[in-house]
């Protein structure tokens, strides 16, 4: 058991760097095309690339819903989500985008009172407020310091929280399966309209960049499936946090993007909060020998699936 948590932690610290590297081609690419783009073929080649693995077994037959609606809404919110994720990747340092979508976690729980009307525990609410008063270093909402664009990565940490909390609110008749490819589809077809006008498309020099993108991003996904079929996000959960350490590394290295101090203590208090509360779902998930949910991952954990 031991040896199965620490190769599921080594998997899910690899699948971080390749959301960091992602994140890192995203930035690089959206110096030339916009994020209108940027969205559209990571959601098509992403798609192309993980439809082999989900037709395995059924088929396009196992694929049939009755639940389009909810799979639309989930879709709508979660390609929100990944627009203003891109978006802010390409205006402000690496690890600051990153570590804003983070608190996605702090987010899920207001999100599932209002709509599924869950309880929230009082050690959830002071992670919470303590992982806010982290933003609140984060955004530095100062005169002279404040950049709008830290809204647009919050309110795309919002929408992520209100994707997560959609796949639950299905997750009672739609496999981990149908639901990612439905977000595949609902997605790719929503992010192609805006091609219509928006412009530069891509140039030969972009196609390689554009592919990889959709390949690393559907190899983070499949490690990070392999990571919690190997142990719990009880357990391992904490090993998300590895994102923003990496794409502080890339940032410096490829746009020598220094942390601000306020950002480095921003990061503390949300990694404290994230730990606190993962320590505390860790000893629920070890008691009772049952699987919990990742702060960072969808509500099935063997989905193994972000937005981004």
């Amino acid at each position: 058991m031991q040896n199965q948590v620490g190769r599921g932690a080594l998997l899910l610290i690899f699948s971080e760097l390749l959301l960091a590297v992602m994140a890192a081609m995203v930035k690089h690419v959206s110096q030339d095309l916009p994020p209108e783009v940027v969205t559209f073929f990571r959601n098509l080649l992403g798609l192309a690339v993980l439809l082999p693995f989900l037709l395995q077994r059924g088929g396009l037959h196992a694929m049939a819903t009755r639940r389009l609606g909810g799979h639309l809404i989930r879709a709508v919110a979660g390609l929100a989500a990944m627009y203003c994720y891109f978006y802010t990747i390409a205006h402000i340092p690496l690890a600051e985008a990153v570590l804003v979508k983070m608190t996605t976690p702090f987010l899920m729980p207001l999100i599932a009172w209002l709509w599924l009307g869950d309880r929230i525990g009082a050690r959830t609410l002071l992670a919470i407020m303590l992982g806010f008063v982290g933003v609140s270093f984060v955004l530095r909402p100062v005169p002279g310091h404040f950049d709008p664009v830290h809204l647009v990565a919050l309110a795309g940490a919002a929408l992520m929280s209100v994707a997560m909390v959609g796949i639950r609110s299905i997750s009672d008749t739609e496999p981990p399966r149908r639901t990612v490819f439905w977000f595949g589809v609902f997605s790719s077809l929503i992010s192609a309209v805006p091609l219509l006008w928006v412009r530069p498309l891509p140039g030969p020099e972009h196609w390689p960049w554009l592919v990889a993108i959709g390949v690393v991003a559907t190899a983070a996904q499949i490690t990070m499936t392999t990571a919690y079929k190997l142990a719990s996000p009880g357990r391992i959960g904490i090993y998300n946090y590895t994102s923003v350490v990496w794409a502080a590394l890339l940032g410096l290295v490829f746009w020598a993007e220094a942390l601000h101090w306020s950002t480095l203590v921003g990061t503390a208090l949300i990694f404290a909060a994230g730990v606190w509360n993962l320590e505390r779902k860790g000893r629920v998930s070890a008691a009772h020998d049952v699987p919990v949910v990742s702060s960072q991952t969808a509500p099935d954990k063997s989905s193994g699936t972000r937005l981004s």
